[in-house]
């Protein structure tokens, strides 16, 4: 289900202080400067904060004084992960904390956690920052990818800090900022297996306790362990899903990366690719397309596995991989009704929705149709742009033309978006050129405009139900 934010009253919490040992408490940096940059004003009144000053809005999220009822000093969380398959035990909340926890207009548990907010005990080497065009990167990430119906975090603040910094992989000396996501929970996969790996099963059953109780809304049942697992492979396998129909790379697929409730979360060398690629990669550095395009699926099964083998500890093993086989008949559920709802159409049997599913991708693999052209073109099962008529009239396409006769949905068109005269989409020249204006004239009216332009799609789109 697509969650829109409703307005609601600010209601703190600190419900993470029950789990013992989950982090440090740290500092914020000092900065020298803050300029407010974003505000997220479609998520701020869902958690009650919609009515800050810009003065309040620095305090909190530019020098992180304390939100009233909520947690005392930040946290710098602690865990493990598998990165690119690579166990890691030293890693954490490097340059970035938990701020603050509050309830959201559903009664959902919410966290605020940072980004580029200073150094903390797992920063290693590094200083703790984040770069202006990294801050900028996210907004457009969170953005795209909830229009396109994924549940993901929401960038809520972006704060310009003065400072510069030195990177390799970007020009140097570059703009710094400080930002802030609102995200439903930041316990990942690596939190357990750091429990795990520690041998500590108090604070192994403490997480498991809080994600269910507090995150999923679940009572422990005989087998908690199990009862969460099964959880996570819903929503994990729904997330691997979204990410495909979206045309989406997330890059760094690592089990620290992996959020416990199956939000998307953490954006770095993310990329939308513009084809039906299988092979395609965000990130330079994944020489061996570990987290390619056609392979997210793989990864992100591949993390919840080593969450299983985590909690092995609490459970016998036959209930925890009963669970876990239940991923790929579940992703490819959610493929099909993710398929379907960007369209906007209805689902077929599972059978007809599959295969008028594997004839659009052979046809987009084929011709290089671009995965959103597709979708705009077809939005409610008939082509609506006589002058695309051409893209489609191969042999490449002749099944799916065949097939999609009987799905046709014409109310899914009504809203004006789909009388535009292009997609819109997010890909790397765009994303370029937004921070080209931003670097080079200070220029942020190309960002608000593409913002205000996601997010009129995202309506579009919503006129469609998502239900998963």
């Amino acid at each position: 289900m697509i969650i829109s934010p409703q307005a609601a009253k600010y209601t703190p919490a600190r419900d993470i202080l029950e789990v013992a040992n989950i982090g440090d408490a740290v500092k914020p940096a000092n900065f020298p400067k803050h300029i407010v940059r974003f505000r997220n004003d479609r998520w701020a009144p869902s958690v009650g904060l919609n009515d800050l000053s810009d003065a309040q809005w620095i305090n909190h999220f530019g020098r992180f004084a304390p939100m009233e009822g909520s947690l005392s000093e930040p946290l710098a969380l602690r865990y493990h992960g598998h990165q690119f398959r690579v166990y890691n035990p030293e890693i954490g909340d490097g340059r970035g904390f938990l701020f603050a926890q509050m309830r959201d207009h559903l009664g959902r548990l919410m966290d605020l956690g940072t980004k580029g907010s200073g150094q903390t005990p797992y920063s290693r080497f590094g200083d703790g920052r984040l770069t202006l065009k990294g801050g900028v990167r996210e907004i457009l990430a969170t953005e795209m990818l909830e229009a396109m119906g994924v549940q993901t975090s929401k960038t809520f603040s972006l704060i310009e800090t003065g400072e510069a910094l030195e990177r390799n992989d970007e020009p140097s000396p570059t703009r710094a900022a400080v930002l802030v996501r609102l995200s439903h929970s930041h316990i990942r996969i690596g939190s357990f297996q750091r429990a795990a790996t520690l041998e500590d099963e108090a604070l192994l059953r403490a997480l498991t306790n809080y994600a269910l109780t507090k995150l999923y809304g679940a009572t422990p049942g005989e087998n908690p362990a199990a009862q969460l697992l099964s959880l996570v492979v819903e929503r994990t396998a729904d997330l691997a899903a979204s990410y495909m129909i979206a045309g989406f790379v997330h890059g760094v697929l690592n089990s620290d990366n992996i959020n416990i409730t199956g939000e998307s979360f953490d954006y770095g060398p993310w990329r939308f690719t513009p084809f039906w690629e299988p092979g395609f990669t965000a990130a330079y550095f994944d020489h061996q397309g570990l987290y390619a395009f056609a392979r997210q699926a793989e990864a992100i099964h591949w993390d919840v596995a080593q969450l299983a083998l985590s909690l092995r500890p609490l459970s016998e093993t036959e209930p925890l991989v009963d669970a876990l086989n239940r991923f790929p008949d579940l992703y490819a559920d959610a493929m099909r009704r993710r398929f379907c709802w960007r369209l906007g159409i209805a689902e077929g049997t599972a059978e007809q929705t599959a295969t008028l599913m594997e004839s659009a991708v052979r046809g987009m693999i084929e011709t290089r149709v671009p995965i959103d052209r597709f979708y705009f073109d077809w939005r409610g099962g008939a082509l609506r742009n006589a002058e695309a008529e051409q893209l489609y009239a191969g042999p490449e396409w002749a099944a799916f033309l065949e097939q999609i006769a009987s799905f046709a949905n014409p109310a899914a068109t009504e809203h004006p978006y789909w009388s535009s005269a292009s997609t819109c989409s997010m890909h790397i020249d765009e994303v370029e050129a937004i921070w080209s204006a931003i670097d080079k004239e200070d220029d942020w009216s190309v960002l608000e405009r593409k913002v205000e332009a996601i997010r009129f799609m995202g309506e579009a789109h919503r006129l469609v139900p998502l239900v998963a």
